[in-house]
C-alpha cells in the first residue's frame, strides 16, 4: 500500500501500475469534500515520488465513481469572498494538472455516476473507459455556477465547443453511449470488464499504440476554431441558451462565456478565467438558494426512505375513478412497473382512462423513448374493471373520484368493505379533510391522502396527508408507492387543503383583491412571470379550472373565514357564473386557440376583461412591486402559518412542496427562503403596512414577530453552517 487515507488509497499493482481507489469511508459514495482533496494532493504526492511506475488507474470501490463535490459545504464556503474562493479553484486546478503531467500514461475507469468534480477529476487523466450502465456530466450550472475545476477548460478541448457547450449549459448527465459517440470515453465496456479494458489501454499507451502525450497537449492548448467558427459556435449558442435559460438564470450563458474567453489560451490561462468566473457566480443569490434546493430535496428524500424502511410491500395497487387524473395515475404507476387495476361504475369512465394512458405512452413512443413491446408491457400492467373482484389481493388503493365529500365518503366506505383488513386507502383530494372521509370508515388507521396534481406524469410532487387516526404504517406504505411512482412525497398533517392549496389560495385572494382595485389582470399575470413563476396568477386559475378554483376556496374559506372568506363577487366567481371554466371549455380570463403542436395557446379576450371590471370597487394606482407584493405576502405568510401549525415538518419540506407542487420559482429557493432574503424584520414590516389597510390574510404572526426582534431566520445563515 503506497497511501491510506478515509477516502482514497494507492497500492501497487503488477509490479508498475499504481492503482488509485475512491472508497469514502462510512458514506454510500464517493463525494469530493475538502478533506477528500486534501488526501487526493497527498495520493498525488505518492505517486511523482515513487520510482518506476508506467501507469496510473482511478477507480471506485463504491456502485458510482464520484457524484460531484460536497454541496453540503458550499453555503459556509461561498460565504467567502471571490479572493478566496478564486484562490481555492486555482489550488485545485494545480492538484488536477499535477495528475494531468505525471510521468506515464494515465486512465479512469467510470463505473457509475461520474459528476461535477467527479468528471473533471476524470478529463486529467489521458484517458476514459466507462462502464456500459454508467453517467457522466457536468450539473454546475443546475446550481447557479460553471465547473470549476477544469471542465470548461478541457471538455471543449477534448469534444469539441458545440458539444461542450451541450453538456455544460445543459447540465445534462449523459449516458455511456453518448459520451462514446462525442468523444468523452474511449472505451464502453460492460461493468465485469471494466478494469481489465482500463489495464489494457495502458499497456497499449506504453506500447506507442496510444499516443497519450498528443492528447495531453491537445488537453493544454488552445481550440482548434478560427474567428469565423469561434462566432458561429458561441453567438449562436448564447442565443438558444438565453432563451431556453430565461434571465433569471445567469449560469448558462456565463458557462460558455468562460469557454469562448479562454478558447485562444493555454491552460493555465484557460482555468484562471473559469476560476474567476465561478467566484463571480458563487456570490450570487440564484446561487445561494439552488444550492440550498438541492440540500432541501436531499433532505426531503432521506425523511421519505426513512418511511419506507418500515413499509410493508406494495405490489399490486388500484385505482378508483378512471378519468383523466384515474388515468394518468395508472399510466405512472404501470409505468414504473406496479401493476394496477382501474375502476369505474361506467365502461365509458374506463376508456377515457385508458386512452390517458395510450396516449401518454404514445408520446414517448413518438419521441423514441420507448419501444413498441414496452407500451405494451406497460399496458399489460393497467387491468380495467367495473367491479371489485379482485381488491382483495390489493395492497394499497388510490380513491380518485369527483371532488365531493358525500360521493367520496360512499366510495371509500364501499371499497373498505371489498379489500383486506391491511389494505391501506388513499384519497387523491385536494382540499377535504383526511379526517372528515375517514369519519365512516372501519379501519381509519389505514386510511390516508395522497394527493397528485395535475398532470400526473410531470408534476413531481405527491402530498401524502396524515389523519388524526392514520397509522404510521399507512404513512409508510404510501409514501413507498409514491416512491415507486417515481414521485417526491412529502407527508403534511390534515387540514383543510393540506398544505399546498393551503398556501396556494391566499395568493389568489391577494389577487382578487388586486382585480378589486383595477389592476388589469394581464399585467399581475405578466409581472409575476417576470418575477419568475411559470405562469401568472389569472393564467394559473384557467390552467386549474375555474370551477375546481372556486370550490376549492370555498372550502378554505370555511376552514380559515377570518383569511380566506370574501365579501362581494371576485374576479373568479364573475368567470364562473358565465361559464368561463378556463382551458377545459376554452374561456376563462383568456380565450384558448390550438397551436401548432395541438397545445392550448392563451389569446387576449375582451370579454374576459369587460367581466372582470364588474368587480372593481375603486381604482388604484399600484406600482409593480406593490403588486407583486399583495399577492407574494399572503402565500409566504400562510406558508409560514402552516410551519407553525406543524402541518409541514420542517422549512426545507415547504419550500420543498411550493417548488415541486405549484411552480415556485427555484432560484428564489422557496417562501421561506424568500422571507430570509428579504430579511425577516422587513418581511414582518411589509406585511404590518399592507394587513393595515387589506387585513388578515396578510397579518404577520406573534412567532414570526418574534423571529423579526431577535434576528432569527429559517435557515441558519451560511457563516454559521
Amino acid at each position: 500500500m503506497l497511501y491510506q487515507g478515509d477516502a482514497i488509497r494507492v497500492e501497487r499493482q503488477d509490479g508498475d501500475i499504481a492503482l488509485l481507489t475512491l472508497d469514502l469511508k462510512d458514506e454510500a459514495i464517493n463525494k469530493l469534500s475538502s478533506s477528500v482533496i486534501g488526501e487526493l494532493s497527498k495520493a498525488v504526492e505518492v505517486l511523482e515520488s515513487e520510482i518506476g511506475l508506467k501507469g496510473l488507474l482511478i477507480g471506485s470501490a463504491k456502485d458510482t465513481f464520484i457524484v460531484g463535490a460536497d454541496i453540503t459545504e458550499f453555503h459556509a464556503m461561498f460565504a467567502k469572498d471571490e479572493a478566496f474562493l478564486v484562490d481555492m479553484n486555482m489550488r485545485i486546478h494545480a492538484l488536477f494538472n499535477r495528475i494531468e503531467d505525471l510521468p506515464f500514461p494515465t486512465v479512469t475507469a467510470l463505473n457509475g455516476l461520474a459528476l461535477g468534480g467527479g468528471c473533471e477529476l476524470s478529463l486529467t487523466t489521458d484517458f476514459r473507459v466507462m462502464a456500459d450502465g454508467a453517467q457522466i456530466g457536468l450539473p454546475e450550472t443546475k446550481l447557479g455556477i460553471v465547473p470549476g475545476w477544469g471542465g470548461c477548460v478541457r471538455l471543449p478541448r477534448l469534444i469539441g465547443a458545440d458539444n461542450a457547450i451541450e453538456w455544460i449549459a445543459g447540465g445534462s448527465q449523459n449516458d455511456a453511449e453518448a459520451a462514446f459517440k462525442v468523444g468523452a470515453v474511449d472505451a464502453v465496456v460492460p461493468q465485469a470488464q471494466l478494469m481489465d479494458a482500463a489495464r489494457d489501454l495502458i499497456a497499449k499507451a506504453n506500447a506507442g499504440d496510444f499516443d497519450y502525450l498528443a492528447r495531453r497537449a491537445e488537453k493544454g492548448s488552445p481550440l482548434k476554431l478560427n474567428a469565423v467558427e469561434q462566432m458561429m459556435a458561441f453567438e449562436t449558442a448564447k442565443g438558444y441558451v438565453a432563451g431556453k435559460a430565461g434571465p433569471h438564470y445567469p449560469a448558462p450563458i456565463e458557462a460558455i462565456r468562460v469557454i469562448q474567453k479562454g478558447a485562444g489560451e493555454g491552460r493555465e490561462r484557460a482555468q484562471a478565467i473559469e476560476a474567476q468566473a465561478f467566484a463571480k457566480l458563487a456570490k450570487t443569490n440564484v446561487c445561494y438558494n439552488l444550492v440550498g434546493l438541492f440540500i432541501n430535496d436531499q433532505a426531503v428524500k432521506k425523511k421519505a426512505k426513512q418511511f419506507e424502511k418500515d413499509a410493508k410491500a406494495v405490489e399490486q395497487t388500484a385505482v378508483l375513478g378512471a378519468g383523466i387524473m384515474g388515468g394518468g395515475i395508472a399510466y405512472q404507476s404501470a409505468y414504473k412497473g406496479t401493476p394496477i387495476l382501474m375502476k369505474d361504475i361506467k365502461s365509458e369512465a374506463i376508456e377515457l382512462g385508458l386512452k390517458e394512458a395510450r396516449k401518454l405512452l404514445t408520446k414517448q413512443l413518438e419521441r423514441g423513448k420507448l419501444s413498441q413491446a414496452r407500451l405494451a408491457e406497460v399496458l399489460s400492467n393497467i387491468r380495467p374493471t367495473l367491479s371489485y373482484g379482485d381488491f382483495g389481493q390489493v395492497d394499497l388503493v388510490v380513491e380518485a373520484v369527483v371532488e365531493n365529500p358525500k360521493i367520496k365518503g360512499a366510495v371509500l366506505s364501499e371499497v373498505e368493505a371489498n379489500v383486506a383488513d391491511d389494505t391501506i386507502l388513499a384519497s387523491n383530494t385536494s382540499t377535504i379533510s383526511i379526517d372528515r372521509l375517514a369519519a365512516n370508515l372501519q379501519r381509519p388507521e389505514n386510511f390516508c391522502g395522497m394527493h397528485f396534481f395535475n398532470p400526473v406524469h410531470r408534476m413531481p410532487l405527491v402530498e401524502v396527508i396524515r389523519g388524526t387516526r392514520t397509522s404510521d404504517a399507512a404513512v409508510a406504505a404510501t409514501v413507498a408507492y409514491a416512491r415507486q411512482m417515481g414521485k417526491t412525497p412529502i407527508v403534511v398533517n390534515d387540514c383543510p387543503g393540506f398544505l399546498v392549496n393551503r398556501v396556494l389560495f391566499p395568493y389568489f385572494g391577494g389577487f382578487s383583491g388586486l382585480v378589486e382595485h383595477g389592476v388589469d389582470f394581464e399585467r399581475a399575470d405578466k409581472l409575476m412571470e417576470r418575477f419568475g413563476w411559470p405562469m401568472g396568477p389569472a393564467y394559473l386559475l384557467d390552467v386549474v379550472g375555474i370551477d375546481t378554483a372556486v370550490h376549492a376556496s370555498e372550502v378554505m374559506a370555511e376552514g380559515f373565514p377570518e383569511r380566506m372568506s370574501h365579501e362581494g363577487k371576485s374576479a373568479i366567481q364573475v368567470m364562473l357564473d358565465n361559464q368561463r371554466l378556463g382551458q377545459k371549455n376554452g374561456k376563462g380570463f383568456y380565450v384558448y386557440e390550438e397551436d401548432k403542436k395541438g397545445k392550448p395557446k392563451k389569446v387576449h379576450d375582451e370579454e374576459a376583461h369587460r367581466l372582470a371590471a364588474e368587480v372593481v370597487r375603486e381604482t388604484r394606482d399600484l406600482s409593480d412591486d406593490e403588486i407583486v407584493a399583495r399577492m407574494m405576502v399572503p402565500l409566504c405568510m400562510e406558508t409560514v402559518r402552516c410551519l407553525e401549525d406543524g402541518i409541514v415538518g420542517s422549512p426545507a419540506e415547504a419550500d420543498m412542496a411550493l417548488i415541486y407542487g405549484i411552480g415556485f420559482p427555484p432560484f428564489r429557493g422557496g417562501a421561506l427562503r424568500y422571507i430570509d432574503a428579504m430579511g425577516v424584520a422587513e418581511f414582518v414590516a411589509l406585511a404590518e403596512r399592507l394587513s393595515s389597510e387589506l387585513g388578515a390574510l396578510y397579518a404577520p404572526t406573534s412567532r414570526l414577530k418574534d423571529m423579526a426582534n431577535n434576528g432569527e431566520r429559517f435557515y441558519p445563515d451560511s457563516s454559521e453552517s
